[in-house]
């Protein structure tokens, strides 16, 4: 797999405090990359500056060897813990409308033609997420697992490069949530995504993952620990046919090691 993306010495600093420092990575195309750490290593900061709405302080992002543009660009889609869906609008129209603001940018609607095709789209998309027989019912009549299908469609029905989870299924029940492992899994392989994904759940990550990343601070000042901030103290790539079998064992190594 060739390199998707690649931070070259990144730092993120908000005036004296800084969050991120020293980081360098490379993310292979078609990769499922976890990122897991303590509160306020910086994990949903990466994936903001994956995503273009944050620029680094100091270093440069690239995409495809071509420094990213700061901006959320079609290429890259995101989902957070807390649903993106509009609640005045049913499931179609929601995903219908990711599909019109890209067409047709300055009136947000798309008439005759290439309506119906949108439409056709955004249909698909849902049956895909398993919501085919869901795009009359609004998000107040869905289920928890529903609303976090419907925000993974809305973000896939452009066909992103490269999705971005946030904490997405922390909100969820078990059961649940095994659910949405199984969707994700099967739309990363059939849609031949690139997916970084952040989780406080280790062993999600590496039953998810292809590679965990942990992000914590190397360097700690009792009497400044603002001024230090983290980076990617392991990076560990994963055999998927033994990742599900070892992600309890995985899980008392990390914490300990965070922890320490």
């Amino acid at each position: 797999m060739s390199s998707m993306l690649s931070l070259r010495n990144v730092w993120v600093e908000y005036g004296e405090k800084v969050v991120l420092e020293r980081v360098d990575l490379d993310i292979a195309e078609r990769s499922f990359v976890s990122i897991v750490g303590p509160s306020g290593a910086g994990k949903s900061t990466l994936l903001r500056l994956l995503l273009g709405q944050e620029v680094p302080t100091r270093g440069r992002i690239l995409l495809d060897g071509v420094p990213l543009k700061p901006e959320c660009g079609p290429d890259r889609g995101v989902v957070f813990q807390r649903y993106s869906i509009f609640p005045h609008l049913d499931a179609r129209h929601n995903v219908l409308f990711g599909l019109e603001c890209a067409a047709a940018p300055f009136t947000g609607r798309l008439f005759g033609r290439a309506r119906r095709i949108a439409l056709d789209e955004a249909d698909a998309m849902l049956a895909a997420v398993g919501l085919g027989d869901s795009g009359h019912v609004f998000p107040a009549h869905m289920s928890g697992g529903m609303q976090q299908r419907l925000s993974i469609a809305q973000a896939l029905v452009k066909r992103p490069r490269i999705l971005l989870l946030d904490e997405p299924f922390g909100a969820l029940d078990p059961g649940i949530r095994a659910d949405m492992h199984v969707l994700v899994t099967r739309l990363w392989r059939e849609q031949a995504l690139t997916i970084a994904m952040v989780t406080h759940d280790i062993s999600e990550a590496f039953t998810l993952a292809t590679r965990v990343l942990t992000l914590d601070k190397r360097r700690h000042d009792p009497h400044a620990p603002h001024r230090y901030g983290a980076t990617a103290v392991y990076d560990l790539t994963l055999d998927r046919r033994v990742a599900a079998e070892t992600a309890h064992t995985a899980s008392i190594t990390i914490d300990d090691n965070v922890n320490n």
